[in-house]
């Protein structure tokens, strides 16, 4: 058995390459497939599972047709779906197929990365970083690099009700203190550009 997940391991590298350079590494009593540290498939008992993705264009995953391997003594379900005989077969849609899987895999990592990274920020309440996302703000860097000001105004295009009051938190958050304790000629700035603004005497950019 260990030799044929190997060699199922060696003709997945091969198959997918096209998708970038492949490692594999032992994880759960199988092997992992990742790119770029991004796992989206798995091999076990000498075959090859995709990550399950939202896209799966009709080409049904029944339970019994995923991944189960032991982990501490106990079955566990994985999230990976069988590549049988008759997609092996069909390379084209294979490989789309594990590239949907990649993609898809890339997507959450990329969320959960920002997501984890935009709650250590203070002032940003679950909601608050929901509406950043909405505006395509999905970290502090990009927080950082508009500034208070910008990402303020881009809120307030899409909820037209947002108080002066989440300008400071921005700010707050981007100062890395909270909203409270801005200092007093920087809070009075942003006050004054914020009223202009929305008195439409002033320009979006501070």
């Amino acid at each position: 058995m260990k030799n044929m997940t190997y060699k199922r391991i060696y003709d997945s590298e091969e198959c997918l390459s096209s998708l970038g350079s492949i490692h594999h590494r032992a994880l759960f009593g199988g092997y992992s497939l990742s790119i770029d540290d991004t796992v989206f498939a798995m091999v076990a008992h000498g075959e090859l599972y995709l990550r399950v993705c939202e896209q799966e264009m009709g080409y049904e995953v029944a339970p019994q047709r995923l991944l189960t391997l032991t982990k501490r003594g106990r079955p566990v379900s994985l999230n990976y779906y069988l590549v049988d005989e008759s997609l092996w077969r069909d390379q084209p849609l294979l490989l789309q197929k594990s590239a949907q899987s990649l993609q898809d895999a890339r997507n959450e990592k990329t969320q959960r990365d920002s997501s984890r990274r935009m709650k250590q920020l203070p002032n940003i309440t679950y909601q608050l970083e929901m509406l950043l996302h909405e505006v395509g703000i999905h970290d502090p860097e990009m927080l950082k690099a508009l500034g208070s000001a910008t990402v303020w105004y881009r809120l307030r295009c899409v909820r037209k009700d947002l108080s002066i009051s989440v300008l400071f938190a921005l700010e707050g958050a981007i100062l890395g203190m909270h909203a409270a304790i801005i200092p007093e000629t920087r809070r009075q700035y942003l006050q004054v550009w914020a009223e202009m603004l929305l008195a439409g005497k002033g320009s979006y950019d501070e």
